[in-house]
């Protein structure tokens, strides 16, 4: 019975610990990162503006500007003949 006996390696209480605080802090990581996925996925999204919404927002803000009909079409190059 010459089997070789492995012996176990015993760490210390201090190596134990800091493979404990290793682990905490890469599970803090990745707890950071899940957070901030989920405040992207539920942060509201811009609303996409359709081209009839862009034209109606150009035409609006001209207006707002206090062009008439008649400065918008010159502006653009496009006579009511």
């Amino acid at each position: 019975m010459s089997e070789e006996v492995k012996k176990r390696i015993r760490r210390s209480p201090e190596e134990i610990a800091a493979e404990i605080d290793d682990k905490i802090a890469a599970h803090k990581d990745a707890i950071k990162k899940l957070e901030q996925r989920k405040a992207e996925v539920l942060a509201p999204k811009k609303p996409r503006m359709t081209k009839t919404q862009k034209m109606k927002m150009v035409i609006d803000k001209a207006k707002q500007a206090g062009m008439s009909p008649e400065e918008i079409a010159e502006k653009l190059g496009v006579s009511f003949e």
